[in-house]
């Protein structure tokens, strides 16, 4: 009886976690991300702009860690900040290629031919791939310097920012074709 207690106990506050975490994601790290997908639409982004915009997307994830990422000690903390410091130094390449790609996909959208189509696969999946050996250093190193709890809970997080992210992105991007389609179905 006991057992069955725990795991509703522990399934309602991993809703009302999840919750949380949506809410906040939605309200503070996707407004960031929807100033860049409304940049790139209008304009070309500079790297200013794009700096300025990780900067805030930053800060309101390192925000949202500190109130997740409980530590019992200042050694551990100070551990994981310093090698979340030199993570996010890394990710930001690896985003800031990403919506350079975003950027290309978005200028040749009307032109696309198989050898453009190929290449930005090819770029996706190199970008992917990159993110994954990424999560995969890091979970390492923070494994060795906080433990495998703590290193987990950080990836899962990341995991759900990224996918979040993404996903409101891909949202945006209009898939190969739709405009045609649509031109087509107003002009009918």
């Amino acid at each position: 009886m006991r057992f069955i207690f725990f795991i509703i106990t522990y399934t309602l506050r991993a809703d009302l976690f999840q919750k949380i975490i949506k809410t906040v994601i939605m309200k503070k790290l996707l407004t960031p991300i929807c100033a860049l997908l409304f940049l790139s639409a209008s304009a070309q982004l500079t790297n200013d702009d794009v700096n300025l915009i990780q900067a805030m997307y930053g800060k309101d994830k390192r925000d949202l860690l500190q109130q997740y990422m409980k530590f019992d000690d200042t050694t551990s903390a100070t551990a994981f900040w310093k090698l979340y410091d030199s993570y996010e130094a890394e990710r930001k390449k690896l985003a800031q290629d990403y919506i350079s790609l975003l950027q290309d996909y978005a200028n040749n959208y009307e032109t696309l031919d198989d050898k453009k189509a190929d290449e930005l696969v090819t770029k996706a999946s190199a970008n992917n791939i990159a993110y994954e050996n990424l999560y995969s250093n890091y979970y390492k190193k923070m494994k060795a310097s906080v433990g495998a709890l703590k290193a987990s809970q950080f990836m899962q997080l990341e995991a759900y920012f990224r996918s979040a992210i993404k996903t409101a992105i891909l949202d945006e991007v209009p898939f190969i074709g739709e405009i045609d389609r649509t031109k087509q179905t107003i002009s009918n």
